[in-house]
């Protein structure tokens, strides 16, 4: 599903009113809402709405568990930082548990860091028929989603749930969830804002190219899994 809003804030509005309806959703049906971040800039103003009690003031935070579909190995007080992003604009300001905040962190080496998130996720999920109520996603102009990006080794993945990724343009390596873990959601949502992302983002949604080009290309939530695109109008121009 493809929804289209005029520009930023909208789009924002949009994701917040989501956000909210999946975890009601999730709370009435399971006891509980398990939903993994994003992190980049387009998520942010989602965010700061869900702190504000017209939205926030609508979900039991004291049933909702917060994890991240990836990170950077830097500090959490590092300004690159997704967990430090959503803090600011989010946690911070609701009622959520800290022991129900699982961010991800290099507190070892990257591969046995991403070892110990990807424990973590089996103890919550194991035994159950979905991962995440809802992973956020956004899109980078060269197609890649998380922390998966064109031509690394994790686009391969197929069993494991987490792994760590080296981002030579970055200098430094960055733990994800893999494919397998993000299709295993009930709903995914891609957050999609700038016109430089428009044929990315057309390419994806109609399926054309290689994922190891467009490793977005790779998210396509199994058993009856949704995927939803809300995209600025910028980003949108070419669909």
């Amino acid at each position: 599903m493809i929804r289209i809003y005029a520009d930023g804030e909208s789009l924002s509005r949009g994701a917040a009113e989501m956000f909210v309806g999946l975890a009601e959703k999730a709370i009435e049906e399971r006891g509980r809402f398990m939903v993994a971040l994003s992190g980049g800039n387009t998520p942010r103003r989602t965010y700061e709405l869900l702190a504000q009690s017209e939205f926030g003031g609508r979900i039991d935070w004291a049933r909702a568990h917060i994890f991240w579909g990836d990170e950077r190995c830097v500090p959490p007080t590092d300004s690159r930082s997704n967990e430090r992003m959503a803090r600011e604009a989010l946690l911070d300001h609701v009622p959520v548990p800290e022991s129900r905040i699982h961010p991800m962190r290099c507190a070892g080496s990257p591969a046995e860091s991403a070892l110990v998130y990807e424990d973590l996720l089996h103890r919550y999920f194991d035994g159950h028929s979905r991962s995440f109520d809802l992973v956020l996603l956004g899109l980078g102009e060269n197609g890649h989603t998380a922390s998966l990006f064109p031509h690394t080794p994790v686009l391969k993945e197929r069993a494991r749930w987490v792994r760590e990724v080296f981002v030579t343009e970055q200098g430094l390596y960055r733990l994800t969830l893999t494919p397998p873990a993000i299709n295993s959601a009930a709903t995914v949502v891609f957050l999609v804002s700038g016109g430089a992302k428009a044929e990315t983002l057309t390419a994806v949604v109609e399926g054309t190219g290689d994922p190891d080009d467009l490793p977005a290309l790779l998210i396509r939530p199994e058993g009856g899994g949704v995927l939803h695109w809300l995209a600025e109008k910028d980003a949108a121009a070419c669909l």
